[in-house]
């Protein structure tokens, strides 16, 4: 039975806090590289890995997760995958060396992957009304934007005082408190979904997706064999494309692709992964740079940061009352084209002087993409059916997670491409640095740490500048890719109007 009206608000509040440390947990990282690449002698590599894996390993079970969860019933789900989030949340506050990180990062992120469909479906059976259920899923999107925001400043704040690993533990006493709340407030509903569900097709999906993100990481090395990496590449895109064949031919499928065919569903899912895409990337790249190049602390970097988190919190209540007003189509659009205007002007500014016109760069970037994300949500779950509220959950979180991975990858691989064609490091010292010191600039810092004063400075110095024009032109870049989505979101949601769309689904 869905929840009595009085307590539905109380049960929102109750998953919007079980939520929060998952989505802060997606960026919480990006403030504290500088001190774990340093702390772990982090290869750029495996930098990218512990905070790749997080995300990567999330999307390729949130839809196995998500049809587990309408089969087994969501609340046990819920309390199974916040106890493993927990126990992975320990066990990466301790870890010795960079394996170990990224294996409990990997174990967070299942535990996190059991979580977020369970959420969302929650919401989805809590509140009938469809404008209690926007306004509701806007709250739990700016929950979602702003946490990911927060990440930074909360990681800042605990490097300030802590060791690296204290960003961690921020979520223990968060999950005892919450964790037994919502599970004994989320209401109960019958189990009926008999929704095809091996293990096999779930690490097929897993396969495919960190095979091919593998692949792309390892073209960017400059020691790179093209023909291991294409091979693999082609292997995880097999393994995806098998996936695809299998859940369209099943007669219960785990994955319900015929939710794509509906285009309010198919436009949030790209609103999704391009959301977090330029949220994750514009948040890691930022961070490094104030901390490396502008020689900010973690907690003054969180700070500067600040703007983009606040105008977060704003941004959900905001979108769901815009989408009512103007409709999925101009909304998703113009936030796009907001969110593309705003990154473009961060990479040609000079974050040496956080001025005005920075501060307000900030704010429209976090605004715009917490509208987006909220109109994403609003478009995936106000048009499912309420029977496949745990599947629709599972494509709008595995959406996010995507996004923020393959964000991560792209920025990432963009970032390093750049960089190791701009360093020129000083020929004086060019014998006394592995090659790798021009891979990525903390392992350039690295490398530095280890040389005279002279000769650390002037390598700090060459890293600092190649940084600069690395960053800049991968902010611009993205901006022109948002804004060419933004014209496809237009011509995708031509017919039919988003307004008779959200209000058939």
């Amino acid at each position: 039975m869905p929840a009595l009206p009085k307590n539905r608000w109380f049960v929102l509040l109750t998953v919007m806090l079980a939520f929060l440390p998952i989505v802060v947990d997606l960026t919480i990282l990006h403030i504290a590289i500088p001190s774990l690449t340093q702390a772990l002698s982090a290869t750029g590599t495996e930098v990218l890995w512990i905070i790749d894996i997080y995300p990567l390993v999330m999307a390729s079970l949130l839809i196995p997760m998500g049809t587990l969860a309408d089969r087994i019933g969501h609340r046990t789900l819920l309390a199974v995958g916040l106890t493993i989030f927990l126990l992975g949340s320990l066990a990466g506050a301790f870890s010795p060396n960079a394996e170990f990180l990224i294996g409990a990062r990997a174990a967070m992120a299942v535990g996190s992957a059991m979580v977020m469909p369970c959420i969302l479906a929650i919401i989805r059976q809590t509140f009938e009304d469809d404008k209690e259920r926007a306004l509701a899923l806007g709250l739990w999107g700016s929950v979602g934007s702003a946490g990911a925001a927060l990440g930074p400043l909360i990681g800042g704040a605990m490097l300030e005082h802590y060791w690296w690993g204290s960003v961690f533990l921020v979520n223990v006493p968060i999950l005892l408190v919450v964790g037994p709340l919502v599970v004994l407030s989320a209401p109960h509903r019958p189990v009926g979904s008999q929704k095809g569900w091996t293990i096999g097709q779930a690490l097929m999906l897993m396969a495919g997706l960190l095979a091919s993100v593998y692949a792309l990481k390892s073209f960017a090395k400059p020691d790179a064999s093209w023909a291991l990496s294409g091979a693999l590449l082609l292997v995880g895109a097999a393994l995806l494309a098998v996936f695809v064949v299998k859940q369209r031919r099943a007669a219960d499928p785990m994955l319900d692709v015929s939710l794509l065919s509906i285009p309010a569903i198919r436009v949030g899912v790209i609103m999704a992964l391009v959301v977090m895409g330029a949220l994750a990337g514009v948040e890691l790249t930022l961070s490094q740079e104030l901390q490396f190049v502008l020689g900010q602390t973690p907690l003054e970097a969180g700070i500067y940061m600040l703007p983009l988190m606040v105008a977060a919190a704003v941004g959900g209540p905001l979108g769901g009352y815009l989408l009512g007003l103007a409709g999925l189509r101009w909304v998703a659009s113009c936030s796009l084209l907001a969110a593309a205007i705003a990154v473009g002007s961060l990479g040609m500014a000079d974050l040496h002087d956080a001025g005005v016109e920075i501060i307000f760069m900030l704010a429209v970037l976090g605004l715009v993409l917490s509208i987006g994300l909220t109109a994403s949500s609003v478009a995936i779950m106000s048009s499912a059916p309420i029977e496949k509220a745990g599947s629709a959950g599972a494509l709008e979180a595995t959406s996010y997670e995507l996004g923020t991975g393959f964000g991560i990858t792209g920025f990432g691989i963009f970032l390093a491409s750049v960089y190791m064609r701009a360093i020129e490091v000083p020929a004086a010292i060019a014998t006394q640095i592995p090659a790798t010191a021009s891979d990525s600039i903390g392992e350039t810092f690295l490398a530095a740490s280890r040389l005279p004063d002279d000769e650390s400075a002037a390598l700090i110095d060459a890293g600092k500048i190649a940084f600069m024009e690395a960053h800049g032109s991968l902010l611009v870049a993205s901006a022109w890719v948002i804004a060419a989505l933004a014209l496809l979101v237009v011509l995708m949601l031509r017919e039919p109007r988003p307004a008779e769309t959200l209000r058939d689904g």
